[in-house]
């Protein structure tokens, strides 16, 4: 068991998933907060043959799990994949509760030592960490704020959000204010500012490959709330003072950043919602051994990218972590 024990849960047994066939799922639940107990999901899908390798990822915002290949892909090399929705997002969300609702990004903290708990338990000795965007953020403060944990052997971010996507004024007059008010005023709203054509690129009833429920990952998303750009502002600085890691990190993000206002090439091989030199950025400020790679062609989700942009993905994924011993 790792030794950054998680405060008290209780978890339900294994049961098929939502994406059925081989996926199931356990319910972790957590004391209360200001609306309801906190409820955790945690997705497995095992290789065909039993290893000690793991990987745990973590989805961003607006988001849950639901990226298949991703787990087949890691099946496939040799990994047991688990996947958490954090609480308040997909399988995680209760009637009564606000979507995605969090105050400081430390509350996710004991859903993934839960999980890393959970994985342990289940006879594996290694564990990559892996996030998405929002997820990539929660990983990478997770890694550095647990340096010496025995599972975690390399960190996968998947274009993390190391700084908002606005312009330079913004950045330096407007987000502190608007993150200082968070503090005390959390329900107030604020523009998103997200690209209206992302979740358009990805799903199946629109330009996409993709099938994943519209009301867990939703097409638009107008406004924040405050408490949820705090939560980043604050978490951000960690990251942009360069963190320290003790596990090998693989960065990738797309070659280019765009913004549409009309569906074309561009919401098709670009990054319509982060800002890829911001994560070139502060990735090269993170201490410790990591590795930033950009990828031809690809969506903010690296891997729902078109076939070949996704190929790439994981050849390179898998060919570092081999690299690394992983």
């Amino acid at each position: 068991m790792p030794m950054n024990t998680a405060s008290s849960y209780t978890v339900s047994p294994y049961q098929t998933d939502i994406l059925a066939g081989d996926y199931q799922q356990l319910t972790l639940t957590f004391a209360a907060d200001q609306q309801s107990p906190v409820i955790a999901t945690l997705v497995r899908k095992k290789a065909a043959t039993a290893t000690p390798k793991a990987v745990l990822y973590i989805h961003g915002f607006l988001d849950y799990f639901f990226q298949t290949e991703m787990a087949e892909q890691f099946n496939q090399h040799g990994y047991d994949f688990y996947a958490l929705d954090l609480h308040k997002y997909g399988r995680s969300y209760r009637s009564g509760q606000t979507f995605y609702d969090v105050r400081d990004l430390n509350e996710y903290e004991a859903e993934i030592t839960a999980a890393l708990e959970i994985i342990a338990a289940e006879g594996h000795d290694s564990a990559v960490l892996a996030g998405h965007s929002t997820g990539g953020l929660i990983t990478t403060l997770y890694a550095a704020h647990h340096p010496d944990h025995p599972l975690i052997k390399a960190l996968w971010n998947n274009s993390p959000f190391y700084d908002f996507n606005t312009s330079f004024l913004k950045k330096k007059l407007a987000l502190p204010r608007v993150s200082a008010l968070g503090k005390y005023l959390p329900k107030l709203k604020f523009p998103s500012e997200l690209n209206p054509w992302y979740t358009k690129s990805l799903h199946q009833d629109y330009y996409g490959e993709w099938s994943f429920d519209l009301n867990w990952k939703p097409t638009v998303y107008p406004k924040v709330f405050l408490s949820f750009i705090h939560a980043i502002y604050e978490a951000q600085k960690e990251i942009h003072a360069g963190a320290k890691l003790n596990v090998p990190a693989l960065i990738m993000h797309s070659h280019q950043s765009r913004n549409p206002r009309r569906w074309g090439t561009d919401a098709q091989n670009s990054d319509v919602i982060l800002s890829v030199k911001d994560i070139a950025k502060y990735a090269n400020k993170l201490q410790g051994d990591v590795t930033v790679m950009t990828i031809k062609n690809g969506l903010h989700d690296l891997v729902l990218s078109a076939v070949p942009v996704r190929a790439q993905v994981y050849q390179k994924l898998f060919a570092w972590l081999k690299d690394k011993g992983c």
